[in-house]
């Protein structure tokens, strides 16, 4: 199973490793990129945890795939 984060391309902090300095990040350039996430990704409560994975990866896949300016790139990350 793999995790995926959506990112901008001039934010200097993985997400992973460094969430609280990438997301303050994020939000002092205004992006709020978990935001948009959040919008777009059709998650439930009724989604197990991998589904709503899943749910999530194609949603950031949307987004990098619509990204008109070049801004967001989609990270990712192998977890066991």
């Amino acid at each position: 199973m793999r995790d995926a984060m959506l990112t901008t391309i001039d934010n200097p902090f993985d997400p992973f490793d460094d969430f609280d300095n990438w997301r303050a990040y994020d939000e002092a350039k205004g992006y709020h990129s978990c935001g948009y996430v959040a919008r777009i990704a059709a998650t439930s409560d009724a989604l197990s945890k991998v589904d709503e994975q899943i749910e999530i990866e194609k949603a950031i896949d949307e987004i990098v795939d619509m990204n008109v300016f070049g801004l967001y790139k989609k990270v990712v990350r192998n977890i066991l």
